[in-house]
């Protein structure tokens, strides 16, 4: 009895009670700590691989390419200043409009100039019934005749005088009279031709303060010395200005360049007429086909206020910048102008 209850117990083979057999555990094999080194060693290998080749084509390209990023684009910045003073009484201007040359910016009060211009006509109206008097005309041309009338007998005089005061046929006296004669002839025939001028000078005179007149009466109309954008507008309606007081800017789109401040010892192999690369901060992925224009004859330190002096005993040596203007123009896309006063960066192309 004891022996059959054994065995149910413990059923065949090592079965446990039940029936059930445990599983056995699953367990992968770990790689071999050589496979980990190889893959390390792979990746680095790719990596130095990558970092020598971006060197190699990095020294490629500076054997033939010059690039800076200290460069910036440049422009003309024409400031409009008023000729004449006055108050100002309108103003067309905005900032930053486009304008064209000649347009009409700024106009001052006119008064004072329209009185003077017309006091000035006044006076050329005078001169010149003055002059076209007939009495006063033909009596000056007949004073002019007679005097030189006088002068050439004087003269004719003379000469016949002198050949018979060298054979002492007359007397010095006589000679002296001749000659005294002839130069008194002279001088009022110079003094009756100054007269018949005079009313000419006298018209010229009133016409050149009119001209001036009307110049300055024309200075009060301030326009745009030429095409582009207004900037730093300071002049308002009701303001006293003056002569050469600025009142804004126009700054030329049309017209710009870029400067790349280039090490001195970049420059060996740049020429005008090498082409460049511009791109600018502005506008990332967007580049500029420029040309080498010209290369500046001094140092950027030789055009400072405080230039340095090397012979003073403290010196540094540091590597100097040489500007380089570049020729550029402006893309067909007039929502990315180039404007004077951003940053590029610029890259010859010297082979």
């Amino acid at each position: 009895m004891a022996t059959t209850v054994e065995r149910e117990s413990v059923g065949t083979a090592g079965t446990p009670a039940g029936g059930v057999r445990p599983s056995a555990p699953d367990v992968t094999p770990a790689p071999a700590p050589g496979g980990r080194r190889r893959i390390v060693f792979i990746v680095i290998g790719v990596a130095l691989l990558g970092l020598i080749g971006t060197g190699v084509r990095r020294w490629i390209f500076n054997l033939s390419h010059v690039s800076s990023d200290n460069a910036q684009v440049d422009g003309h910045v024409i400031p409009v200043l008023p000729k004449v003073g006055g108050f100002v009484a309108e103003v067309r201007a905005r900032e930053n409009q486009q304008v064209q040359a000649g347009d009409l910016l700024v106009t001052l009060d006119a008064s004072d100039f329209r009185a003077r211009l017309a006091q000035t006509e006044a006076d050329l109206s005078a001169a010149l019934a003055t002059v076209s008097s007939k009495s006063r005309v033909g009596q000056a041309e007949a004073t002019v005749t007679q005097m030189q009338s006088n002068a050439e007998k004087a003269h004719a005089d003379l000469d016949r005088i002198q050949p018979l005061a060298a054979q002492g046929i007359v007397s010095p006296q006589s000679l002296d009279a001749a000659e005294a004669a002839v130069r008194s002839a002279d001088a009022a025939l110079a003094s009756a031709q100054a007269a018949l001028a005079g009313a000419d000078a006298h018209v010229a005179s009133a016409r050149a303060s009119r001209d001036q007149a009307a110049l300055q009466l024309s200075y009060t109309r301030i326009v745009a010395p030429t095409s582009g954008v207004v900037s730093r507008k300071t002049v308002e309606v009701g303001q006293l200005v003056q002569p050469g007081q600025p009142l804004m800017a126009v700054v030329p789109l049309d017209d710009i360049w870029v400067t790349a401040n280039l090490k001195e010892t970049e420059i060996a192999d740049v020429k005008p007429g090498d082409p460049v690369d511009v791109t600018v901060d502005a506008y990332p992925g967007e580049h500029f086909r420029c040309l080498t224009e010209s290369i500046s004859p001094a140092t950027g330190a030789k055009f400072s206020m405080l230039p340095p002096d090397n012979a003073t005993g403290n010196f540094t040596k540091v590597v100097q910048r040489v500007p380089v203007r570049i020729a550029c123009t402006q893309s067909t896309d007039r929502t990315k102008m180039l404007r004077p006063g951003m940053s590029v960066v610029a890259t010859i192309q010297t082979k």
